[in-house]
């Protein structure tokens, strides 16, 4: 079984401008003539991860991360105006020009997934290759699935703290009502909630419980932004037509993928992976027995790994 590789740090760190607003956090690694690949975060509002470097052999791949608007590193933090899907994909064009980069390979779990194929089907032309991960298609009967009946059935007891944070009378739409809260004045309402939620994420998305990656959900500063941009996200439906990454897969029928999911998936459902690999003929779909989300489990590492080290094969000169 194929283990990340280990931790390096990056060669070039950049601050990106993209409008009178936001700056974008910025950095490369591995092989800076190596093959251009992007890591697109997972949230929304997460930011890039403590192993986010690491699926990736640093002498083949010339790895770009960025954190997204209002996450991570990007300022300013948490922020919710002018954050939208199309102001996503217009930031990764911005920086895939900034970098000089012709064609890129891109690298999405969960909402990451999301992200990548909407910036595939709008510019296919800047797409060697993709590696998704978690398929999150941004549907409301995903986003319900999630936040209001599905994994509840799974989870009834962590999904009973979840509710806690709302009273009784808001619970039909627990969306709109932690988007209240995490958009109020109280402050220690604010906070509550936005450790409730991150929390509810973090007991689902791992087949076996994970107490680093609890851990690093319940961060405060962390845990903010995720609330925040999540509910500012789904209560606009992630800013997309209704099944409209699957509609639109004709744009990026030339470009091949790699599709990783586990077959326990409680965020993101098996049918998702299942339904958009039946629709993209390019695409060649991973269903890992024992995992449930996460990219830190053992068995989705080993998938990923080797999913970066075929395409590296493929793809290098």
């Amino acid at each position: 079984m194929f283990q990340l590789y280990p931790d390096i740090k990056p060669y070039a760190r950049h601050t990106l401008k993209v409008d009178d607003l936001h700056e974008l956090y910025v950095d490369e690694s591995g092989n800076a003539e190596g093959i251009p690949i992007l890591f697109v975060h997972s949230g929304p509002g997460s930011g890039c991860e403590f192993n986010s470097r690491c699926f990736f052999n640093p002498e083949k791949y010339r790895i770009v991360l960025f954190d997204q608007r209002g996450a991570g590193r990007s300022t300013p933090h948490g922020e919710t105006t002018q954050n939208t899907l199309p102001h996503l994909i217009s930031d990764m064009e911005i920086i895939r020009k900034s970098l000089g980069i012709e064609k890129w390979v891109l690298f999405g779990g969960g909402w990451g997934s999301t992200l990548s194929l909407a910036y595939a089907q709008a510019h296919p032309e800047a797409v060697l290759g993709m590696i998704l991960r978690g398929i999150f298609l941004g549907r409301k009967t995903d986003i319900d699935w999630l936040y209001q009946d599905g994994a509840s059935y799974v989870f009834p007891d962590y999904w009973e703290e979840f509710k806690q944070a709302i009273p009784l009378e808001e619970q039909q739409n627990l969306i709109a009502s932690y988007h209240q809260r995490l958009n109020g004045t109280d402050e220690l309402a604010k906070m509550g909630a936005a450790k409730a939620w991150s929390m509810w994420e973090s007991h689902c998305a791992s087949l076996h419980p994970n107490q680093r990656l609890i851990k690093y959900y319940a961060n405060s500063h962390r845990s903010l932004a995720r609330a925040k941009l999540g509910t500012h996200y789904f209560m606009h439906n992630c800013f997309m037509d209704e099944n409209q990454l699957l509609d639109n897969i004709h744009k990026m029928q030339h470009v091949p993928g790699i599709i990783v999911h586990g077959r326990f998936d409680m965020v993101s459902r098996l049918e998702n992976a299942y339904s958009l690999n039946k629709a993209w003929p390019g695409s060649q779909l991973f269903m890992i027995r024992e995992a449930g989300h996460s990219a830190t489990e053992p068995a989705i590492i080993d998938a990923l790994i080797r999913a970066t080290r075929d395409l590296a094969q493929r793809f290098e000169t």
